[in-house]
């Protein structure tokens, strides 16, 4: 008794609070460094920092140890062993939830990741970027795809969209507009942000019922989120939607109720559901209705409203395509749940190998000179889903403006172009980019491919953007708004005029069909 006596000392751990019997040789049974860890981080022992989490009165502290945090993180490394290391302890931790930062702690110590829901993935990846630990980001991410379903696909989409993962972005908008009625009945849809019900309600097709099922939606949203003391029986008014912090949230669930489109509906069901809403005045209501029964009324749309009479679910998809059955509809959406949306991790999976061009029709042209650095951009959407793998540009012109260039009369036959290419979304995302670094023919045409093909979605707004380096002169074309190559129709400078920018330098679409015939 007395031997194992000595060989137990009652030791006090640095961390704050217990007292823990600790063996001399604890070390003997900890065949992994990652056991050795995981005393460490449990007992607190030889610890020579310390965190403060939570916020009161639940505040908890926990131990740490300078070098091996430092040995996983420059943030660390910083924060103890820099220039103006920290000299405090405990330290504060007050952005990052007190489980993510330990669930952070046991991978640092012990090369564990444990995530079992969304939020915890979406916080740990927040404390991970916040201490550049890229794999436990990558983690994080690689369990939202994963575990997608319709009741987190709002939360992950939010994520996605805040730490600009365009690609997770892209799986999680397919998945809400082909299983949207899951999506808006499930009670996680009433704790989403505002702004991704704005995203939603800019969605072209969605798979619902009727615009009917985003009223109801918008409008449980809504009672939910109102000022506390607005009557529910009260009717809204501009002046108060639109004045003061408390209804701010009010003013921007008009914003998203003006994206319904309200003339796909029945007088009937207008009537009997929107008609009687506190969200709508009187006169909206009024107006509103008389543009249902009346595609000719004299009483115009109130102002803001959509004027849209067109359905969002023709030609929505929900159920998972069967990879053997080839007669699935060639201008359906893929459906969120389909492993085809690896896109989203891949696109190169579901596109055939041949490439087309859609050289857009030219109505004059005129030789442009670019002095510095040159601009050029054009919107555009198509009929059916493609796989975009780049552009075509012109080159320089070799005309008499250029040749006073060379002034020992010298012609040559090629120069080196510098081209910076992009493509971005109705958002404004970046979908994919190029730097492209060429010697080139003059009086030809340059094709551009993409760093990857991106998935584009029928009638859905994109947009092209090139920036020229070189100084010369570059032959600027007017372009036909419509081309239709392949059955393919493309519409180029839709959505804002002034969106589309010198847009008759960028000559062709580079792309290819999908394998299954989207």
């Amino acid at each position: 008794m007395s031997e194992e006596k000595d060989k137990m000392v009652t030791e006090e751990p640095s961390g704050e609070g217990s007292s823990k019997n600790v063996s001399y040789d604890w070390q003997v049974n900890k065949h992994e460094m990652k056991m050795r860890g995981q005393h460490l981080l449990e007992t607190g022992l030889w610890a020579d920092c310390h965190f403060l989490l939570g916020a009161p009165p639940h505040q908890e502290i926990i131990p740490g140890h300078k070098l091996i945090l430092a040995m996983a993180s420059p943030v660390f490394e910083a924060m103890f062993f820099g220039g103006l290391a920290e000299k405090s302890d405990p330290i504060p931790i007050c952005d990052v939830q007190p489980e993510a930062f330990k669930a952070l702690l046991e991978y640092i110590y012990m090369d564990s990741i444990k995530i079992n829901t969304v939020d915890k993935a979406c916080e740990l990846c927040y404390a991970a970027k916040k201490y550049m630990l890229p794999y436990v980001v990558e983690q994080c991410t690689r369990f939202l795809w994963a575990d997608l379903k319709p009741s987190n696909v709002c939360r992950a989409y939010e994520f996605a969209r805040l730490f600009e993962e365009h690609r997770l972005m892209m799986t999680c908008i397919e998945m809400i507009c082909t299983r949207t009625m899951e999506v808006i009945k499930d009670t996680s849809f009433e704790e989403v942000e505002i702004s991704t019900i704005h995203t939603i309600l800019d969605q072209e097709f969605l798979s619902v019922d009727s615009e009917l099922s985003l009223y109801f939606a918008l409008s449980r949203y809504s009672e939910k989120h109102t000022a506390q003391g607005e009557s529910s029986s009260s009717r809204a008014t501009p002046e108060s939607s639109s004045g003061g912090s408390a209804n701010v949230r009010t003013f921007d669930i008009r914003e998203a109720l003006k994206k319904i489109r309200f003339l796909t509906l029945t007088p009937q069901q207008f009537a009997e559901g929107p008609g009687r809403s506190t969200l709508l005045t009187q006169t909206e209501a009024f107006a509103i209705l008389m543009n249902i029964s009346s595609p000719n009324s004299v009483c115009p749309m109130p102002e803001g409203f959509s004027t849209s009479r067109v359905s969002r679910i023709q030609n929505v998809v929900v159920e998972s395509p069967s990879p053997q059955d080839g007669s699935e509809s060639p201008n359906r959406i893929i459906p969120g749940n389909s492993p085809m949306v690896d896109e989203m991790h891949d696109v190169r999976n579901m596109m055939d190998s041949q490439r087309y061009y859609c050289v857009r029709s030219i109505r004059q042209q005129t030789d442009y000179l670019n002095t510095s650095v040159l601009d050029c951009s054009v919107t555009f959407s198509v009929n059916r889903c493609i796989c975009i793998t780049g552009v075509q540009v012109p080159t320089q012109v070799l005309g008499e403006s250029n040749m006073q260039r060379y002034h020992d009369g010298s012609l040559p036959e090629r120069y080196s172009e510098l081209l910076y290419a992009h493509l971005l979304d109705s958002r404004g995302s970046r979908l994919t980019y190029t730097h492209c670094t060429s010697k080139v023919r003059f009086d030809s045409m340059l094709e551009i491919s993409f760093d990857r093909p991106v998935f584009i979605q029928r009638y859905k707004r994109y947009k092209i953007g090139i920036v020229f380096n070189k100084v010369g002169w570059y032959p600027m074309a007017e372009c036909l708004p419509k081309k239709t190559y392949q059955d393919v129709v493309f519409s180029f400078g839709v959505g804002m005029p002034n969106e589309s920018v010198r847009d008759g330098l960028i000559r062709a679409i580079v792309f290819a069909f999908t394998r299954e015939g989207i």
